[in-house]
């Protein structure tokens, strides 16, 4: 049972916050502001403490600082399934997150919630330039950028709240907006959620909770399109091919398909929360100039003798890179895949590849290049050569030479960055590098 409680009623609580990545700091920062000085705990603390607090390993008397808290604040990134995170809901704590506190007592008429496997932090960005450029006041904020709570930076004189929501986020969510949208569904953080089954059900849960009224969903999904009961009262359906000729959203400058309908959903969001100027083509062309591309998300960062290069490092499952790919129809495309390998199947990336009409060139990194390279030598495909890469920058110049004189390399890898960069924006940056180095011999 998610707890029914706001940021207001923990004021003189005794209460813990437990992770201290952006959020627990942002919630370390919240409680403080209402004179709450919580216990802090995290599973790997900082030997400094921080800012001069204590911070104790959850393993070596945490737990047990929490079991002695009336309400735990926890990051995104503790899993409601923890057996030790259950423990402390038996023993009758309340475990709630910091998004849903806030949403608890946000004006939810004037807040939109994006959510989806792929597509929402992008979706929520569009939105929030949009509103901005209209001359409205908006923080678009949550899993991206800013929590909405924190008094550090957060605006609270907004006219509308554009949050980017996770599945994680979403199972601390006791109440819904009237306005959700979900950009995408597909198979991902099944370890964190404990199955396929509990994540979809997780990542949906923002659309049906109290106060829910209106999910834009993705129409091009059949995975949404067969879950179409678990999205609430009412569904839009948003297609990529929707409003054919518009041109209202070319400024943006986005590439590919599931872009356009990320700005098509932006849009919808926009007219589900009253904006008069979500139908006026004018004034929205006029308002997606000099938006700012999200790193490492199908972001063209330059070319070298006439080979484009995009960086795409956030893509970190099999859905995102064959939709990335089919950014570039008629174009050869040199595809740079592999890292992390947390064992999902690349079958259907083989299969999608195969199908392709223009010449591929895989290029595989480990941990994971062995099994996508066996995947795509198993499922044949003629227009699809794979070649194992020792480190970025070989799969780079390899890729150069074979994309030339008009083709595309694209950095999409389909795995995690884990073990190899700090991040998949390290891992973008270490992409980036690697054409300068063409681009300087050239």
């Amino acid at each position: 049972m998610r707890p029914k409680i706001s940021w207001s009623d923990l004021r003189g609580a005794r209460a813990g916050v437990w992770g201290l990545g952006v959020e627990g700091t942002a919630s370390l920062r919240k409680l403080t502001s209402i004179g709450v000085e919580p216990v802090l705990v995290d599973d790997h603390p900082p030997s400094a403490g921080l800012g001069g607090r204590p911070v104790l390993a959850t393993g070596d008397g945490g737990l047990e600082a929490l079991a002695a808290c009336e309400v735990v604040v926890k990051t995104p990134g503790i899993s409601r399934y923890r057996a030790d995170l259950r423990q402390l809901e038996e023993r009758g704590i309340l475990v709630a997150g910091g998004l849903g506190l806030w949403l608890q007592e946000a004006p939810r008429d004037r807040v939109a919630c994006i959510t989806g496997t792929k597509g929402k932090s992008s979706t929520t960005a569009i939105a929030g330039h949009l509103l901005t450029r209209l001359g409205y006041r908006c923080l678009a904020g949550g899993n991206l950028g800013q929590p909405p709570y924190d008094p550090s930076g957060a605006r609270i004189d907004c006219d509308y709240w554009i949050i980017e929501t996770s599945s994680y986020q979403a199972t601390d969510l006791a109440c819904s907006p009237p306005v959700v949208a979900v950009t995408a569904l597909h198979p991902d953080h099944l370890d964190w959620h404990h199955g396929i089954d509990a994540y979809y059900r997780d990542k949906l849960s923002a659309c049906s909770q109290p106060g829910a009224d209106l999910t834009i969903a993705n129409g091009d999904s059949d995975l949404l399109r067969d879950r179409a009961s678990a999205l609430g009262p009412r569904v839009e359906w948003i297609r990529a091919g929707d409003d054919d000729g518009a041109d209202w959203m070319q400024p943006l400058g986005l590439i590919g398909a599931h872009n356009r309908r990320n700005a098509l959903i932006a849009r919808a969001c926009l007219a589900a929360l009253g904006i008069p100027e979500a139908s006026d083509e004018c004034a929205l062309r006029a308002a997606a100039a000099n938006f700012e591309h999200l790193a490492s998300r199908l972001q063209v960062i330059g070319s070298v003798d006439g080979v484009t290069f995009v960086d795409d490092s956030l893509s970190t499952n099999v859905l995102p890179t064959l939709t990335a790919m089919d950014a570039f129809p008629g174009r050869r495309v040199a595809l740079i895949a592999g890292g992390h390998d947390r064992g999902i199947d690349y079958s259907p990336l083989a299969t999608g590849l195969a199908a392709r009409d223009a010449p591929t060139m895989v290029l595989t990194l480990p941990d994971s290049g062995p099994r996508i390279q066996a995947a795509i030598e198993a499922d044949g495909g003629s227009l699809v050569a794979v070649n194992a890469c020792a480190d970025l920058d070989n799969a780079v110049q390899r890729g150069i030479r074979w994309a030339r004189p008009d083709g595309v390399v694209l950095l999409s890898p389909a795995a995690p960055s884990f073990g190899h960069f700090r991040s998949y924006r390290d891992r973008g940056d270490a992409f980036a590098r690697a054409m300068k180095r063409l681009l300087n011999s050239a």
